[in-house]
């Protein structure tokens, strides 16, 4: 990664997804539903993209796909070789970065990331990766978060905190069907699109607060670089807690996604 523009940004980035393993299970059923969104059969090449602890992957391997599973955290990776163990089924997890895929040319049948290849701050570089991997007639899909629904909005409340960096697309462009059509292109036929909802429990916006203060990537960011300005993290704290207030409903948060698969031609 030397010459990367962007090696700082994707060395914080592993370090702050280190955390994430707690909030796997909220992704378990939206892992199910976009392995059967992607049509993945038994016996199909599948690589996992942004993999975290590998819960679509085990759920493809479950599937009998022969998967390979990358994601920039080591320490993710090694939760998911943990799983895979523990359900019996043969992964090959492998750390990496999606805008430098170490794969060869059509290698697979099947390309997934679960709101995992959204987080790569150039979009076009990590679209022509997804597809060089993929051979013709293969199926790209993958899971993403609307701007217009609960995750897009979490997005911008962090954004306007601690801005983005320079030059990285904002992950919730991931979620509008038109920006999808533009970066996929002519490379895709047959575009086709769905939507769910990932339901999260939890007692309270404190406790929703709490935990992704702990586990998510971008808030473990922002947390930490607010330690220097209590009163400016006091008034995101309060921000991010009357938001979550008017979206908490019978103990559930709605997260609302986007499904996309499209064909390679």
């Amino acid at each position: 990664m030397a010459d990367d523009p962007f090696a700082q940004l994707k060395s914080v980035q592993r370090e702050g997804w280190a955390l994430f393993a707690p909030l796997e299970a909220m992704t378990t059923i939206p892992a199910a539903r976009l392995v059967k969104h992607a049509g993945v059969r038994a016996g199909q090449r599948v690589l996992d993209v942004g993999c975290g602890t590998g819960v679509a992957a085990l759920t493809a391997a479950r599937q009998g796909a022969k998967v390979c599973a990358l994601d920039l955290s080591p320490a993710l990776i090694e939760h998911g070789r943990r799983h895979a163990a523990l359900a019996q089924v043969e992964i090959d997890f492998t750390e990496g970065d999606v805008e430098a895929l170490p794969y060869e040319d059509g290698a697979f049948d099947v390309v997934l990331s679960q709101f995992g290849h959204i987080f790569a701050p150039r979009p076009e570089v990590a679209v022509a990766e997804m597809l060089r991997v993929l051979k013709p007639g293969g199926t790209i899909a993958f899971s993403t978060w609307p701007p217009e629904h609960f995750m897009g909005h979490m997005f911008a409340l962090v954004g306007r905190y601690v801005p983005p960096p320079a030059g990285a697309a904002p992950p919730p462009q991931w979620g509008d069907p038109n920006i999808v059509r533009q970066r996929l292109g002519e490379a895709v036929s047959d575009i086709r699109f769905d939507r769910d909802v990932m339901i999260y429990p939890t007692l309270s916006p404190q406790h929703y607060r709490k935990t992704f203060e702990e586990t998510a990537g971008p808030v473990v960011k922002l947390v930490a670089a607010l330690q220097d300005d209590p009163a400016r993290l006091a008034a995101f704290r309060s921000e991010l807690e009357d938001f979550l207030g008017r979206h908490l409903e019978d103990n559930l948060v709605r997260q609302h996604f986007l499904m996309t698969r499209a064909t390679k031609r």
